[in-house]
C-alpha cells in the first residue's frame, strides 16, 4: 500500500505539473541563483535560478514516460519470443535461449552506452536501448510459465478440438501468465527509471533544458558544498519512486501468487 500510495502520488503530480509547478522548467534569473530552499522557493534554485521544486515536478513527467514506453518495448519482444520459445521447443526455444543468454551477457548500463552512441544522445535512445536490454528477462520467465501451460488438460483440449497455435497461444496462454508479467513489469520500470537517471547523469540521456533527474543531479555535483539542495532533492526524488515501485512489485506478488498467501 506505501509503494502503491507513492505511485499514485508520482502519477498525480506528473499529470498535473503544468499546474502545481510555481514556475517553468527553464525560467533563469542569475540574480537568484543557488538560493537556498525558503518561502518564495522551496526546494531552491539551481546556478541559473531556475526553481528546483519546478524542475523536479516536471522531471516526473521524464521518469515515468521512460518507465512506461521502456517496459511495454521490453514486454513486447520477451513475452513474444518467450511464448514462441515455450510452446514450440526443440530448435527454436533453443535459438530464442541463445539470443537471451547473449543479451545477458551485456551490462544494461554499458549495452545503452552503446546503443546511445550509435543512435545519438536523446530520450527517445535512452527509452530504446533501455527496453531492448530487459527484453531476456520477460523471455525467461514466460517460457518457464509456457513450459508447464501447454502440458495441461485445457490447452491439451483444445488442440484436439482442432484450434491452431496461434489461437492457443492468444487465446489460452497468454491469459494464464499475467500474474508474472505485471509483477516483473512493475519491477522493471524501477530499473528503467533508475536506468534514465543514470545515463542523464551521464550526459546521454535527456538533453538541456529538459529537466530529468539525473541531469539535474549531474548539474549539481559541481556545486555540492555551496548548494546541496541541488542534487538532495532529486535524489530523494529517485529514491522514493524506485521505492514505490519496488514496494508496489513485492506486494502484487504477494497478492497474485496463490503460494504466498497463507504465508
Amino acid at each position: 500500500m506505501i509503494g502503491l500510495a507513492l505511485i499514485v502520488l508520482l502519477l498525480l503530480v506528473a499529470l498535473t505539473a503544468d499546474f502545481i509547478a510555481p514556475q517553468g522548467i527553464d525560467e533563469q534569473d542569475l540574480r537568484k541563483g543557488l538560493l537556498a530552499p525558503s518561502g518564495e522557493f522551496l526546494l531552491g534554485t539551481d546556478e541559473f535560478g531556475r526553481d528546483m521544486l519546478s524542475r523536479i515536478i516536471h522531471g516526473s513527467r521524464i521518469s515515468l514516460q521512460v518507465g512506461i514506453i521502456a517496459t511495454v518495448l521490453s514486454a513486447v519482444i520477451g513475452i513474444s519470443l518467450g511464448v514462441i520459445a515455450g510452446y514450440f521447443g526443440g530448435r527454436i526455444d533453443y535459438l530464442i535461449q541463445g539470443m537471451v543468454d547473449v543479451s545477458w551477457a551485456f551490462p544494461t548500463v554499458l549495452f545503452a552506452l552503446f546503443l546511445i552512441a550509435v543512435l545519438g544522445p536523446s530520450l527517445t535512445s535512452v527509452m530504446v536501448s533501455v527496453g531492448l536490454g530487459y527484453w531476456g528477462g520477460y523471455a525467461r520467465v514466460v517460457r518457464g510459465q509456457v513450459l508447464s501451460l501447454r502440458e495441461w488438460e485445457f490447452v491439451i483440449a483444445a488442440r484436439s478440438i482442432g484450434a491452431n497455435d496461434a489461437r492457443i497461444m492468444l487465446r489460452h496462454i497468454l491469459p494464464n501468465i499475467v500474474s508474472p508479467v505485471i509483477v516483473m513489469s512493475t519491477l522493471m520500470m524501477a530499473d528503467a527509471i533508475l536506468i534514465e537517471a543514470t545515463l542523464s547523469f551521464l550526459g546521454m540521456g535527456a538533453q538541456p533544458p529538459v529537466p530529468s533527474w539525473g541531469s539535474i543531479l549531474s548539474a549539481g555535483r559541481a556545486h555540492m558544498r555551496l548548494a546541496p539542495w541541488e542534487t538532495v532533492f532529486p535524489g530523494i526524488a529517485i529514491m522514493l519512486t524506485v521505492l514505490g515501485f519496488n514496494l508496489l512489485g513485492d506486494g502484487l506478488r504477494d497478492a497474485l501468487d496463490p503460494r504466498l498467501k497463507n504465508l
